[in-house]
């Protein structure tokens, strides 16, 4: 029998981890139709039911992937298609791309910054829990603090760079990204680092919520997604920076958007899932690490345990 509440690859591993993401984002699920989806769905109901057994082992775990592409694993509903994991590569390529394309002018700055958060809003409402949903007032007070956080990083850094080789200018943008998400985690996240995040054994019993668990969790997740954008954002404006340098902008003018956008497409493609797996969904930290009446808690159970688990998030 299958398990199919858990991934197919072993999570215990890096590469378990980016197989897993690899798939979860894949570009291609977006092409599929309505038809192929609500069969994918039927597929794994019925597995879970045990009316599905004449299918094999490959036909179960495609199907499983691609209703994970595009179902919320809370509550079963169809997600809204910017807003799932598989559009991830593809929407950011053309933002990102617009926004180290047009990063000189303050209207052009204004509004690819905006929209770049825009969508990160779109995501992040997609993808809330459906358990503990986050509340509409702290999605909109993060949608506006980053971007409030990125046009301010973004417009006074390229003021700052006005004098500097051209070079500089162009990571303005992904100063600007990594600002944005030092503002947009924490903030979505603040229920967390009011009340805690739960921890459990490795058994999966519930020991109580840490504070400090949710701050290890909400810095992991930070990080991934600043060393998600840099690939592209650090090492693109090199290229175009020789490719400046050499004319050819000059006779091909209308070239700038589309290398970097394609350039981007490519390195988003491998970067998104293998900067996922650098920590694992499922963290651990030590008993030793948490809050004193946490410890004092494992000290008093039956069998301590030497390591505590929680959901870190994406």
């Amino acid at each position: 029998m299958i398990n199919l509440d858990q991934p197919r690859w072993d999570q215990n591993s890096y590469w378990g981890r980016a197989k897993h993401f690899f798939t979860t984002t894949n570009p291609l699920n977006l092409f599929a139709t309505p038809a192929q989806l609500q069969a994918a769905k039927e597929t794994v109901e019925n597995y879970k039911a045990g009316k599905a057994a004449n299918l094999s082992e490959d036909e179960i775990w495609a199907a499983k992937h691609l209703y994970d592409s595009a179902y919320h694993p809370d509550t079963g509903e169809l997600m809204f298609l910017p807003g799932r994991m598989s559009a991830q590569v593809p929407c950011n390529m053309l933002i990102t791309g617009c926004m180290m394309t047009f990063y000189k002018t303050t209207p052009a700055v204004v509004f690819w910054q905006w929209f770049n958060q825009s969508f990160n809003a779109v995501v992040n409402y997609t993808n809330r829990s459906g358990d503990s949903p986050i509340p509409m007032s702290t999605l909109g007070t993060s949608y506006v603090a980053a971007t409030g956080g990125a046009l301010t990083t973004a417009l006074g850094l390229n003021a700052m760079v006005k004098s500097l080789p051209p070079l500089f200018g162009r990571f303005v943008p992904f100063a600007a990204v990594a600002a944005a998400n030092c503002i947009n985690i924490p903030l979505m996240r603040t229920s967390e680092l009011q009340q805690g995040i739960m921890l459990m054994t490795e058994q999966g019993e519930k020991v109580g919520e840490s504070k400090i668990a949710a701050k290890q969790g909400i810095a992991m997740v930070t990080m991934s997604r600043i060393l998600m954008a840099s690939p592209g954002m650090v090492l693109i404006p090199f290229v175009m920076n020789k490719l400046e340098s050499r004319g050819t902008f000059k006779r091909m003018p209308w070239a700038n958007a589309p290398i970097q956008i394609g350039l981007l497409g490519v390195i988003l493609t491998f970067a998104t899932p293998m900067c996922c797996a650098i920590f694992k969904q499922q963290a651990t930290i030590k008993p030793t690490s948490v809050e004193p009446e946490l410890q004092e808690k494992i000290r008093g159970m039956a069998n301590p345990p030497e390591l505590l688990v929680y959901n870190k998030g994406l």
